[in-house]
């Protein structure tokens, strides 16, 4: 049982690891020369004047929803795992995590729902920046942290606590 719960904790630090890196770095889509966006700034090399020109995203209503969801997905992962601590010392003998389990589950789906749309509207990053380029690590990041965070919900809701 204590590896068990030392293998779910692993992974829901994993998860929060992924998630914090995904929502907070700088390389949701990488632009030729070695340029990134981010959630939050559209920063980019002015090759005439040497420096970076920087401007927020914020006139995206999808780019604001993206940004609600991963924060909003970081929070939730959070919550759960503070939950599952509190569930861990507190919960009678047989009891199941379910309410940690459903934390993890939402988290799961709003992480989806964040990588879902924001590749949805690449297009949109491709009419703005002519140039080209690809999705970044950090999408690629939070892809990883859905299936995971997938797992991990259905995981606590099975888990049981033992003595």
């Amino acid at each position: 049982m204590s590896l068990l719960l030392l293998v779910v904790s692993a992974l829901h630090i994993l998860i929060l690891i992924l998630l914090f890196v995904a929502t907070l770095d700088k390389s949701w889509w990488t632009l030729p020369e070695k340029e990134s966006l981010n959630l939050w700034y559209d920063c980019t090399w002015n090759t005439t004047t040497k420096t970076w020109a920087c401007s927020t995203v914020s006139e995206n209503g999808w780019l604001k929803a993206v940004q609600v969801l991963m924060v909003l997905s970081l929070i939730l992962c959070c919550l759960s795992f503070i939950l599952f601590m509190f569930q861990l010392y507190t919960m009678r003998r047989g009891g199941l995590f379910y309410a940690t389990g459903l934390c993890q589950l939402c988290t799961s789906a709003t992480v989806f729902s964040g990588a879902l749309i924001y590749a949805i509207h690449a297009e949109e990053i491709l009419e703005k920046h002519p140039r080209g380029g690809n999705f970044g690590y950090c999408f690629a990041l939070a892809w990883v942290a859905f299936p995971l965070a997938l797992i991990s919900g259905i995981v606590y809701i099975h888990l049981r606590k033992r003595e």
